[in-house]
């Protein structure tokens, strides 16, 4: 990657000239309301956003009728997420009309309920019961609302940035999704998307895979090391731009650059074991998403529009995992601001506090687990699919572009998501066993970005 050119400085200027013009409060603007820690009622927290906030939609990991009933007659728009365990049964059409009359009639059109998400990040799973399943359960729930009479809510699902196949630090315009996916799975997802007017939904996160060395590339701050892309001589001066033009890339090349995108999460959190986590990069990053979503493209898309999710709500303190996890959030537990992005309509915040100091990485009591020597990839395969799809591990790093996909390995990142699980459990040695394919070990396994 080539450094930016002097006329990049120039657009720095203009840029923050036009970002320090923002109006303190902003339109237009949806958030991933997740609810695990001890959060306020959902009817607190709509009254919160339809009354304190310009927060106009949310989106939900499951359906929730507290939460559905809560938003009724607020005006804010719900989008909300069919449980992955629940695709296969909706390929019956039968089984789709009855989740349509259980979870959507009873509260639609009281609740604004815009999108129905057909699971989250089906492909990252790698179940391939439920990557079959998806298609015919998104048409299934589409034919069930139509046939109910429901026009004006559409079908889709997320998909993590692990759909495209090239290095995402590379060309945006050689974006391709991967081989086996392409025309076999998303193509006719594609197809459906067209014929619907629906959107094709996806969770772009620059945190999951920036170079540690280009850290203000990732949160679009200067300086950094632009990208220049040599086919169409682009120059990209954030990563956020590369990955979604990097996915425009890989749908058109399939015909199907026309399809709406809408970006369901992303985020940036204020607080990990890393020292490019902090209150100032969260805020400066969810700023220039606002800002991107409001009235600004990319360099292959520049008169789009990209409705936008932000990742997330609340800091969700019963999440598992590492310090990040529960630290996405835009507000406290008691909706006091974690940062200032200028979504209160009363324009206080906290942006002003200073980071906190940030722990340094655990070294987990000096124990490990990873892939034996001699376990077959098949195996190890079963492990990560395991772990991913219940071991309630968040296994986004080992995606392409992950801070751990590369040495892209079946190894390795069965290694990664095998000590999630075994740190997540206490350290136990029966956490680690794996039917014998793991092993606990005395030495930290960490490589570079790559923290286990």
């Amino acid at each position: 990657m080539a450094k930016a050119p002097p006329s990049i400085s120039l657009l720095l200027l203009l840029s923050a000239a036009i970002f320090l013009a923002l109006p303190a409060v902003i339109s237009a603007i949806g958030v991933n309301y997740g609810t695990l820690g001890n959060l306020p009622p959902p009817t607190e927290v709509a009254n919160f956003l339809k009354t304190q906030t310009s927060i106009d939609s949310v989106k939900i990991f499951n359906v929730d009728p507290n939460i559905l009933r809560a938003f009724a007659g607020t005006g804010i728009s719900v989008v909300v997420t069919v449980p992955n365990g629940d695709i296969p049964a909706l390929a019956n059409g039968r089984q789709a009309r009855r989740w349509v009359s259980a979870n959507i009639l009873p509260f639609h059109p009281q609740t604004k309920i815009k999108y129905i998400s057909v699971g989250n990040e089906i492909l990252l799973t790698g179940d391939n019961n439920m990557i079959s399943n998806l298609l015919p359960a998104m048409r299934n729930l589409n034919k069930a609302l139509v046939r109910a009479g429901v026009r004006d809510v559409k079908v889709t699902t997320a998909h993590s940035l692990n759909i495209i196949a090239y290095d995402l630090n590379g060309a945006p315009s050689s974006g391709r999704f991967r081989p086996g996916w392409d025309k076999g799975v998303l193509a006719p997802i594609l197809a459906y998307h067209r014929r619907t007017k629906s959107p094709f939904m996806i969770n772009p996160y620059p945190y999951f895979g920036f170079d540690p060395k280009n850290v203000n590339f990732a949160i679009f701050r200067s300086p950094y090391k632009a990208v220049r892309d040599p086919f169409t001589h682009k120059i990209y001066t954030n990563m956020y731009d590369a990955l979604m033009d990097s996915t425009y890339s890989a749908m058109k090349a399939l015909g199907y650059g026309d399809v709406n995108i809408v970006v369901g999460e992303t985020g940036w959190p204020s607080a990990c074991d890393a020292p490019w986590c902090s209150l100032e990069n969260a805020a400066w990053f969810n700023k220039n998403i606002i800002k991107r979503s409001q009235r600004q493209g990319t360099p292959l898309m520049p008169n789009r529009r990209f409705e936008t999710y932000i990742f997330g709500l609340f800091n969700e303190e019963g999440k598992p995992g590492p310090t990040a996890e529960r630290n996405w959030g835009l507000f406290h537990s008691d909706f006091s601001p974690v940062y200032d992005v200028g979504l209160l309509r009363n324009g206080q915040g906290g942006g002003g506090r200073p980071a906190p100091a940030l722990p340094a990485p655990s070294t987990a009591g000096g124990k490990w687990c990873v892939a034996k020597w001699g376990a077959s990839d098949a195996q190890l395969q079963g492990n990560i699919d395991w772990v991913c799809s219940q071991g309630g591990v968040d296994c986004k790093p080992i995606q392409a572009g992950g801070s751990c996909f590369n040495p892209n390995s079946m190894r390795t990142h069965a290694s990664f998501v095998m000590n999630a699980y075994f740190q997540r459990n206490g350290r136990t040695d029966g956490s680690c066993n794996f039917s014998g394919t793991g092993v606990v070990v005395g030495n930290n396994p960490s490589n570079g970005a790559c923290r286990y």
